[in-house]
This record gives C-alpha cells, structure tokens and sequence, in this order.
C-alpha cells in the first residue's frame, strides 16, 4: 500500500490542532518582542487565542493509499485455508489503527484456470469474505468486476481461493471496490459531509487527476484517508504527486 502524506515522525510533539511545540514558542518570543512585556495573563490569553484560530482554519492531515489487491476472510475460512485453529498472524499495521495485513496469502482462482498466485490477506477476520482487485485484475482473471462499496457483496461474482491446506469456493464477493475516504465526525464537520456523502480529490503533478464520487466513510475514530486502487493510483502517478486535495461535491 502507497501513501502520499505519511504520518508526521516520532518526536514532533503536537499541540492543539498542528501547532508543534516550535511553533507555539514563536508566538509567546512575537508577542514579548512587540516592546514592554505584557503580565503572564496577557501571553497566555494571546496564545490560546493564535491556538483557537489554528484549530478552526488547519485542514486536518490527508493520506492518500494505494490500496492493492487484497482479501478479507472468516474465521472458518481462515482454518480451511491455512489449518484447524489457525488464526491470522499480523505482519504490517495499516494506517487506520486496529487493521493490519496479515503473513497469510492465498491464491485465486478464476474461471478458465486463470489466478493470481499470491494475494495478501487483510486483518481482523470479518463475517463474510471478500476479494477486492482492480480492473486489470479482474481481466487477467477472466472476472466482470462490479464497482462496489466494502461489504456489499450480495449477487457479486465468486471465485476459488486456495491456501496451503485447503480450498474454499466462494458463490460472492469478488468486486472492485469503489473509491471512498475514510474520516472521523471532526473531519467530516471541517469538510461539511456526512457519512455517505460523495467527494472528488485533486491529486496534482504531471499525471494530474479529479476523481469523483469518492464515497465518504465516517465514523468516530476512523484517520482521514481516501483508498484508491492500483489502476487508479498508476493512471495518477500517485508516487510522484506533488499535493492532494478532497473537495466537496456540490
């Protein structure tokens, strides 16, 4: 998974709404410099209130990920695939917290024989399994992808998946998944959306792009951060993209 706007690096101690601590120093050495030193209770008064106007004007932080082909999984299948009383074991976090991509890959298998040999599959387990692949994937494996939102999954086509210790032949679950941006109810305030909403970003540089009808995921805990996939990070040049914007759809 490729991200644009990785998370600020260990040790940057942030206050307020992205003010570090360097910051908030030059505000008290501007406000003594004006001339006579104001009492204590001026500097603090003066200091919350550049803090107050960063909290209301600051866009909060955008990541952008490239999120590959990839596979949610049961608990059953889990066991089918990889051994009785196997679980996933966890080899990368993701950026959301409590999502990881797990050691564990599988093979797919589409009709006609085609597959892909080695597909990472995604953690904590989930109630139904599903297989998320771009378009060109989708060719290779001979597969109609339908464009659809995670979890939605009903009269989607099916495929094989194939672990070292067995098989399991899903009826459902293999879409592409559309593009949306995950948020918590702050961001979504400071953008004026809602949870189901639709938005575009603007990815700049010189592949630049507008991609539209981004599907707003919010909820209380969720970072920002859009999904979009290979094909659609590739067409972008995402890796070499020199800023990004979500903008809200009138």
């Amino acid at each position: 998974m490729t991200a644009l706007a990785p998370p600020a690096p260990a040790g940057s101690p942030v206050i307020a709404a992205g003010l570090d601590r360097t910051a908030v120093e030059r505000i008290v050495r501007q406000i003594v410099l004006r001339g006579s030193a104001p009492p204590p209770s001026q500097v603090a008064a003066e200091v919350a209130g550049a803090l107050a106007g960063a909290a209301t004007s600051t866009e909060p932080k955008l990541v952008v990920s490239i999120s590959a082909r990839h596979c949610h999984l049961t608990d059953e299948h889990v066991e089918r695939l990889f051994g009785k009383g196997r679980t996933l074991t966890p080899h990368k976090n993701l950026y959301q917290d409590g999502f990881y991509a797990a050691e564990e890959t599988v093979m797919i298998v589409g009709p006609k024989r085609k597959m892909l040999p080695t597909v990472r599959v995604l953690g904590p387990t989930r109630k139904a399994s599903q297989v998320e692949l771009a378009f060109t994937d989708g060719i290779s494996l001979g597969i109609d992808l339908p464009v659809r939102a995670s979890g939605k999954i009903a009269g989607t086509p099916g495929c094989v998946l194939v672990g070292p210790a067995g098989a399991v032949e899903l009826s459902e679950g293999v879409i592409r998944a559309e593009r949306h941006v995950h948020m918590n109810f702050a961001d979504a305030a400071f953008f004026g959306v809602r949870d189901g909403d639709r938005m575009s970003l603007a990815i700049e540089g010189s592949c630049g792009l507008v991609f539209r009808d981004l599907l707003v995921r919010a909820d209380a805990t969720s970072k920002l951060e859009v999904h979009i996939d290979t094909d659609e990070g590739n067409a972008a040049d995402l890796d070499h993209a020199t800023g990004v914007r979500l903008i809200k759809q009138t």
